[in-house]
């Protein structure tokens, strides 16, 4: 079950598409605001920090109202009508809610309890204690209140990592947890041998957060493997497909890397997995921060679906992600400048050597494959007793797509 898809689900799965009421944009409307801007371009606040600025607070103070426990919140009546209608006319034997949004779970916990069905909360990310939650301290407690409530009528809790497990462990004490981690699409992995960029070249895509997943240190290792003439200026080339944020364009240039970094808008996902797959090195960052030890990026397990060497940098030296490179074989990580520019002027020198860096090992990176991931599902299933049969259905309620545990 899912709001209403961009596109034409896949025929290969019983996917219930609801209306969704966005009530933020509704807010900005009723206050004479654009609903297609951010209160940020409107009101030129930003997001509260460490020591937000009074126009920062007052400028998300209804937002944070607003918004609780998550934008998505339109989305509760229409999905609750859909799920009665659902639970009343077919024999549902388990339902399946994976966030984010948060609002997912609650809507599963109304119809689990209103019919009596096992229900199983996957949370992708943690939900109060996920690290980059920077609400006000009144929703902070309000929503782990909430949190509890809601998640203590699950039948079993999943989360990605060992880390986030028993951090939901510690909260939830008395709910099973288990360890299902993030994968790819096998068909992302399907493809002819690319041709490859004829530079030296390091691509990320996706978005970008100042201070928490930067790429200065990479900016940092370049330039001083330029100016000692181990690489080339003008065979290396480092592509951004994301965010255009003003910071990364203020330290391209404080780097002196102008014409060597280039900045492209968001590309359509399909234009987004050819670019990694065509370059020579894929680059990931990393929150250097106690609590993403166990935070699994989606766009690592693109990256091993790519085919492409990966560097990581920043994070914390027991990051799960530097556990996972290191199990595939599929890259380094980083956590210092020197190590960064040794790796750099290895892949470098293969890189000179050949006229491309060695492509990774897809066998190992097969375990991190959705086909693992739904098999593990399947092992909760059987764990909590609710497949009692070879038939059994399964309703997933979840934000962008019904298909991906469920066929």
């Amino acid at each position: 079950m899912t709001p209403v898809l961009p596109g034409e689900p896949d025929s290969r799965f019983h996917v219930i598409q609801t209306p969704y009421d966005d009530v933020v944009a509704l807010w900005k409307k009723r206050m004479g605001l654009n609903p297609k801007k951010s209160l940020n371009e409107q009101f030129g606040a930003s997001r509260p920090k460490n020591q937000p600025s009074i126009m920062d607070c007052l400028a998300y103070l209804p937002n944070e109202i607003i918004s609780y426990p998550d934008g998505m919140k339109g989305w509760y009546k229409h999905a609750v009508h859909a799920g009665d209608e659902l639970l009343k006319s077919e024999r549902i034997d388990v339902i399946l809610s994976s966030s984010y949004p948060v609002t997912c779970h609650i809507i599963a916990k109304a119809l689990a309890e209103k019919y009596h069905v096992p229900w199983i909360a996957d949370l992708r990310d943690l939900w109060t204690q996920n690290p980059y939650s920077n609400h006000c301290a009144l929703r902070r407690f309000a929503e782990k209140r909430l949190e509890l409530r809601t998640l203590g009528k699950a039948s079993a809790l999943v989360t990605v990592s060992k880390p986030l497990a028993d951090d939901l462990s510690r909260l939830h004490i008395h709910k099973p947890v288990y360890v299902i981690t993030n994968g790819f699409d096998p068909e992302d992995a399907c493809f002819d041998p690319p041709e490859l960029t004829e530079k030296f070249t390091i691509t990320y895509t996706g978005a970008l957060y100042d201070g928490k997943r930067d790429p200065l240190m990479l900016f940092e290792a370049l330039r001083n493997l330029i100016t000692d003439g181990i690489i080339d200026p003008d065979r290396v080339e480092v592509r951004f497909f994301g965010s255009q944020d003003s910071w990364l364009f203020d330290e391209i240039r404080d780097s002196n890397l102008n014409g060597i970094v280039r900045v492209f808008g968001f590309v359509p996902r399909n234009q987004a997995l050819q670019k990694q797959r065509e370059s020579q090195l894929l680059l990931l960052l990393l929150w250097n921060n106690p609590q993403e030890r166990g935070v699994y990026t989606g766009k690592v397990f693109e990256y091993l679906a790519a085919g492409r060497p990966i560097i990581a940098l920043g994070g914390s030296e027991e990051s799960v992600v530097k556990d996972l490179l290191n199990e595939t074989q599929a890259g380094h990580y980083t956590s210092s400048l020197e190590d960064l520019e040794a790796v750099l002027s290895k892949y470098y020198l293969e890189y000179m050597g050949t006229g491309a860096v060695p492509p990774t090992k897809k066998s190992a990176a097969s375990r991190y494959s959705h086909l693992e991931m739904a098999r593990k599902f399947a092992g909760v299933l059987d764990k909590v007793q609710i497949m009692p049969h070879q038939h059994s259905t399964t309703v997933a309620a979840h934000s962008d797509s019904a298909q991906k545990f469920t066929q």
